[in-house]
C-alpha cells in the first residue's frame, strides 16, 4: 500500500487547470452564446498547447506534513 496525501492527488493537477481557465477566459468575459465560448476556450486550449507552462508545486513533502501537524496541534489543543 502506498500513501498518498490528498493534496498530491493527480485529480489537484486537473483542478489547477480548470482554476487557470476560469482566470485567464472565464472571469469577466462577455460570452453571448455556446458556440462564442466554445470557440474561445478552442482559442485557448490552442495557445496552452502551443506554449505550455507546467504547473510546478512549490511545496515539499516535508512543507505538507508540517503543515499538518500543525493545524492537528491546533484542532487537538487542550483550549478544545
Amino acid at each position: 500500500m502506498h500513501f498518498t496525501p490528498t493534496y498530491s492527488s493527480w485529480i489537484n493537477q486537473v483542478e489547477r487547470l480548470f482554476a487557470e481557465v476560469t482566470r485567464e477566459l472565464l472571469q469577466r468575459a462577455d460570452h453571448r452564446s455556446v458556440q462564442a465560448l466554445e470557440n474561445d476556450l478552442r482559442g485557448w486550449v490552442s495557445a496552452w498547447n502551443d506554449n505550455p507552462k507546467p504547473f510546478i508545486w512549490t511545496k515539499t513533502a516535508e512543507d505538507i506534513l508540517a503543515s499538518i501537524a500543525r493545524y492537528l496541534k491546533r484542532i487537538n489543543g487542550a483550549e478544545h
